[in-house]
């Protein structure tokens, strides 16, 4: 008996213990969640004047979608300068090597990429997380980056690892994933352009 009373004891404490680190992480996550949300917002914001420098404003946009079943569209921002659209902007997500990589990638009116931003990944750094990494270049001469070779590419472009994108060494899963969202991203905004669903 007095044993049970010594294991009930210890776990009315454990679940005491328990209860209040869960109070706590509630009070930490309801602290931080504004801080994570207004973070997310500039990050957005600077990707998208890094894809449209010359763009001076953007809208969601909607109705634009994925040609490919495994890339998913999870935003859209029409880009505008002086109210004209010049292209549209997409954060795309689809699986790669370590779970989603999320990027997000500009497509100019005409179709052409104007540019790769990788926004989010969990592939294995020194391998598929070079992918992202600003320092890692494919053209070492012309210092040109896994995601900065896509800027200026064509929706009709071939988009094959291996022939035309150069792929992250060692990393084929996480280059293919890459490459199969910049894809969909050329496809799905001139689609979208040409079919006049704005």
């Amino acid at each position: 008996m007095k044993g049970f009373r010594s294991m009930l004891k210890l776990g009315c404490i454990l679940a005491l213990f328990a209860s209040s680190s869960c109070v706590m992480l509630a009070f930490v996550y309801i602290g931080t969640e504004k801080i994570i949300a207004a973070r997310q917002q500039t990050d957005l914001e600077a990707a998208l004047k890094e894809l449209f420098p010359g763009a001076d404003d953007f809208k969601e946009a909607a109705d634009i979608q994925s040609p490919d079943p495994l890339v998913t569209i999870e935003s859209a921002y029409e880009a505008l300068k002086n109210g004209v659209p010049v292209g549209a902007a997409l954060r795309l997500s689809r699986a790669s090597y370590g779970g989603p990589i999320k990027i997000m990638a500009g497509v100019s009116a005409g179709g052409t990429i104007t540019g790769v931003k990788i926004m989010e990944h969990s592939d294995t750094p020194g391998l598929g997380a070079n992918a992202a990494s600003p320092s890692y270049f494919v053209d070492r001469a012309r210092r040109i980056t896994f995601y900065g070779q896509f800027a200026g590419k064509k929706a009709d472009d071939p988009f094959v690892v291996k022939d035309d994108v150069v792929a992250v060494t060692a990393s084929t899963v996480t280059s293919n994933a890459v490459t199969a969202a910049v894809k969909a991203a050329a496809l799905g905004v001139t689609a979208w352009l040409e079919g006049g669903t704005k």
